[in-house]
């Protein structure tokens, strides 16, 4: 593939990754319910994970791999955590 669409096409992904990133920043801060909080910080890691991903595929440095895999495991701990204590909106 020639490097220059190879780049044009990485370009288009990244803006792409930041205007989620954007959107799901404005859904956890406005967010009306606890519960959209939390999905959009679980999206958010998710999102996270998928820049570190084009990162590897626009360097072809893969010492990130690492990195990912923490931040999937804390995603999935964090997710479990608050899906086991949550309560309702509104009770004490």
């Amino acid at each position: 593939m020639d490097p220059t669409v190879y780049n044009v096409f990485l370009g288009i992904a990244a803006v792409l990754i930041a205007v989620g990133f954007a959107l799901l920043t404005w859904r956890v801060i406005v967010g009306p319910d606890s519960m959209d909080r939390v999905l959009g910080n679980d999206a958010i890691t998710a999102s996270l994970q998928c820049a570190l991903a084009l990162y590897i595929c626009w360097t072809l440095d893969t010492t990130v791999v690492n990195v990912m895999m923490v931040i999937a495991l804390l995603g999935f701990i964090a997710s479990i955590s608050v899906a086991r204590f949550r309560k309702r909106d509104g009770s004490l």
